[in-house]
């Protein structure tokens, strides 16, 4: 008797067309901070071009207005390599998930991959993976290109609105980059040690940002670790009821 072949809970017609409609949401919750690293970029003396080729060849919205806010300070280099080199370290995590995933790949692919991998196409494809599904290079690069095509798009209206009416950081576009990493964190907590992690974290950071601890983020990401590793050493991971 023939054995009827497995099939993935998770089905798409299209992974490049799903790959799109899966980031959508997460793009367009980044349109304010394009906006405003567009106009922030103009605001520090940068051309409109210089500006434009900064989200284009860069394109790492954390690490972009950090190192502009630098940039306006009169900070030295190192202090802006070393900066954008902390913040960015968390794609060191991301390309360590995706390692064996991407390894059958050759170089280009590969290639392609790391230049779109960014918090947003990181969160999708863990997500598609943990709904049962094979790992999709076309579902992972045409994510990571929609949301390249976002965030150009809103540095584009950040630059033209930067010369029409400077100083958009007042009207609190910032507030979209706490947004988007709380859209991003919330679904990724499937576990008690994952949610003690994030409560430590963020309660760690509101607490050493209020006392005006220098460099409270890194010992609020790592006071997080911490106990996120010894809840999961010392017990089962359970399914967190949130």
């Amino acid at each position: 008797m023939p054995v009827a072949p497995s099939v993935s809970p998770y089905r798409e017609e299209s992974p490049i067309r799903q790959g799109m409609v899966d980031i959508l949401p997460l793009a367009l919750a980044t349109i304010p901070w394009g906006i405003l690293c567009g106009s922030l970029a103009v605001d520090v003396g940068l051309t409109a071009i210089q500006a434009q080729l900064m989200s284009l060849l860069v394109f790492a919205g954390a690490a972009q207005l950090a190192s502009l806010q630098l940039f306006a300070a009169g900070a030295s280099t190192g202090s802006l390599l070393g900066t954008t080199a902390v913040i960015s370290a968390r794609h060191l995590l991301y390309a360590a998930v995706f390692r064996n995933e991407v390894r059958s790949l050759n170089l280009r692919w590969r290639l392609a991959l790391a230049f779109v991998l960014t918090d947003e196409m990181f969160a999708v494809v863990t997500n598609r993976l943990g709904r049962g599904a094979d790992f999709c290079p076309r579902h992972a690069l045409s994510a990571g290109f929609a949301m390249y095509g976002v965030w150009n798009l809103a540095t584009l209206a950040g630059i033209v609105l930067g010369h029409a009416a400077p100083d958009l950081d007042q009207f609190g576009f910032d507030f979209a980059i706490a947004a988007t990493f709380i859209a991003i964190v919330i679904p990724g907590i499937r576990s008690c040690p994952t949610l003690l992690c994030v409560i430590t974290s963020g309660v760690s950071a509101v607490s050493l940002n209020h006392q005006g601890v220098e460099h409270g983020l890194i010992l609020a990401t790592g006071a997080g670790m911490l106990v996120g590793l010894l809840a999961s050493m010392n017990g089962p991971r359970r399914r967190a009821s949130v």
